[in-house]
């Protein structure tokens, strides 16, 4: 018999013009005990609301059901109970991990209080019985120093131990079911390794059952007993893992296992040095003393050397905290530094200790990188006021209607903002605002992190087009290895702020020298 059982589920959001919008179309499914449940698709495929519409997390009423909905946990049907009756399960027999802790974490309250909420909530123990059972949780997670992280806030926390507290706060009653809504998005490899294992480690201790969900169908064939393929609100495929994988029957299922970024060819590059970091060196001030002197202090990013090729990208690859990204906003000088940072420019180097619009930056999460009060015509053309002033209007409107049709957006967007679209066309107005410049390098900070699978292969592709056409260099930072893989001719691995590895891409990958490396590339088989 089931455990979790989903019948005819459809869900509505009420339009205020009177269009209501179908986020979720008749689904079925079946949880069964002990087992896990992967529920895979798209960003708007219906997933999470599918999800949040077991334990009545929508936004009522402006959200429904419709009449035939079942949701059926434990003989109880869920749908229609009331908020108190809801509470009582919520947290206790069915939790829930969301996918952003920063944002589901409060960020004025201690840890050890927002674990302690839900035994205070749920049990009977006593105020030493709760505080030694969050300890307790601590260590079944894996935080290190957990008599010293229960006193820290979220901020002081990694993105890695951020997400092992909501697992703890997710299991600490014990629960019989688990939903997890994309718990490693964003994580370095070896995080999501390692967040992976702990699920699957507390699963087989706690006797759980987890429904699993992702827009990455490779690793939840990894981890579930079967898989759920949604499109567009509807289920298009279900069935056991190994089947959906191996035997895919849906065109949109086929599409997500094909989606491999490794498939794309990458073009040889020049061997024409372009850029050229010396010493680049980032210290930050740990602590001073009472007259402003540092007493302790952090180099992020420790004497880094390295070259860039007209036309190369180069991979750089690391942990978080591994100073990949100090690096890329010293590089763009957004960050004080030391060493020099030289780029070419008619057969000469100069050193770049300016704003420059030979070389741009793309951040990892558009939506806050671009300004919400600004039209796209804004943001794309706010480049062309500083360095070509003398342009006429005529000239900058073309100039922003080429440059949005060479990233593939309709150029009829142009007074519409950023709210409204998708996190991959976002990302390819933050590709444009830095295109239209047209600089020799671009620096890509983790681009397609948060991206569905599918929209990563296209921004991928965008990425080695233009970079073809125009002969750019890029410095393409992630911790996702296969993007790095498909897109880059070296690879840079850092760690601690230095560079412990680089080399060709295929060398590093097929023949690591570093213990590091290796971690690094072993983690992202899993993933």
């Amino acid at each position: 018999m089931s455990l979790l059982e989903i019948k005819n589920l459809s869900v509505f959001f009420r339009n205020e013009k009177g269009t209501d919008f179908q986020a979720v179309k008749n689904v079925n499914l079946k949880l069964e005990s002990g087992k896990i449940l992967g529920i895979v698709g798209e960003s708007g495929s219906g997933k999470s609301v599918t999800a949040l519409s077991v334990l009545g997390l929508l936004p009522y009423p402006k959200a429904y059901h419709n009449s035939e909905a079942s949701i059926i946990f434990e003989n109880q049907e869920l749908i229609g109970k009331s908020n108190k009756e809801l509470q009582k399960i919520r947290g206790n027999q069915i939790a829930f991990i969301f996918q952003e802790p920063m944002s589901s974490l409060n960020p004025l309250h201690k840890i050890g209080r927002q674990i302690s909420e839900s035994l205070e909530m749920h049990s009977l123990l006593t105020t030493a019985e709760i505080k030694k059972r969050t300890l307790d949780l601590l260590r079944a997670v894996k935080i290190p120093n957990p008599e010293q992280k229960v006193k820290s806030y979220p901020f002081e926390l990694s993105g890695g131990q951020r997400q092992r507290v909501m697992i703890a706060m997710a299991i600490a009653n014990n629960p019989k079911i688990l939903i997890a809504d994309e718990p490693t998005t964003a994580l370095d490899v070896t995080i999501q390794k390692q967040i992976i294992e702990l699920l699957m480690e507390l699963k087989q201790r706690l006797n759980m059952s987890i429904i699993f969900i992702s827009h990455n169908l490779r690793l939840v064939h990894q981890i579930a007993d079967d898989i759920a393929v949604m499109y567009q609100g509807e289920l298009v495929e279900y069935g056991s893992s190994e089947q959906i994988f191996n035997h895919p029957q849906h065109n949109y299922t086929k599409t997500l296992i094909s989606s491999n970024l490794l498939l794309n060819k990458k073009e040889k590059y020049k061997n024409d040095i372009i850029l050229k970091a010396q010493n680049l060196t980032v210290e930050f001030i740990l602590k001073k003393n009472f007259w402003g002197r540092a007493l302790q202090t952090l180099k992020a990013v420790n004497q880094v050397n390295f070259d860039l090729v007209c036309g190369e990208t180069l991979g750089v690859v690391g942990e978080s905290g591994s100073g990949k990204t100090t690096l890329a906003l010293a590089m763009v000088n957004l960050l004080k530094h030391q060493g020099n940072i030289l780029i070419k420019n008619n057969n000469s180097f100069y050193k770049h200790t300016k704003f420059s619009k030979d070389i741009q930056i793309v951040f990892q999460d558009p939506y806050n990188a671009l300004n919400p009060r600004m039209t796209i015509r804004e943001i794309i053309g706010e480049g062309l006021s500083v360095h070509y002033p003398q342009l006429s209007d005529a000239e900058k409107s073309a100039k922003i209607i080429q440059i949005m049709q060479e990233v593939e957006l309709n150029s009829d967007w142009q007074n519409k903002y950023p709210h409204e679209f998708s996190g991959g066309q976002r990302q390819r107005i933050a590709l444009a605002r830095a295109l239209i410049l047209r600089p020799q390098i671009i620096i890509l900070d983790e681009p397609t992190s948060a991206l569905d699978v599918t929209v990563q292969a296209q921004i991928i592709d965008l990425l080695k087009r233009l970079q073809n056409k125009y002969a750019l260099s890029y410095i393409f930072i992630s911790h996702d290895m296969n993007a790095i893989r498909a897109i880059s001719h070296r690879i840079m691995v850092m760690k601690d702020g230095k560079v412990v590895e680089t080399g060709d891409v295929e060398q590093i990958f097929n023949q690591p020298k570093q213990k590091y490396t290796k971690e690094l590339i072993a983690a992202a088989k899993l993933a």
